[in-house]
């Protein structure tokens, strides 16, 4: 039986998609810190900019930032787009910041 809060999900599953898990504890999320959505989707929030770096392509640049999420740990810390990053969380960079 689902929580209260997952109702909406069909706990229907097709049995030959299934496939062998091996967990990680430290991978774990605390059902009580993550807030979800009507759509059980829920916005992942950013905790700080680890690094930055600038990819080379033929003829161009593309600069990328490491952001560590609240629900994740150092390691699973991802590599975003700058570009896409300052779009969506214009308060994360100073207002004389420049990018490459």
């Amino acid at each position: 039986m689902l929580p209260e809060e997952l109702v909406v999900v069909h706990p229907v599953f097709q049995i030959s998609l299934l496939k062998k898990c091996v967990g990680d504890p430290a991978s774990i999320v605390p059902l009580e810190s993550v807030v979800l959505n009507y759509s059980l989707t829920y916005e992942e929030v950013h905790v700080e900019i680890l690094d930055r770096q600038v990819r080379r392509l033929r003829n161009k640049e593309v600069a990328s930032l490491k952001i560590f999420w609240r629900s994740q740990s150092v390691e699973g810390a991802t590599w975003e787009a700058e570009a896409a990053m300052m779009a969506k969380y214009p308060y994360l960079f100073p207002s004389g910041f420049v990018s490459a």
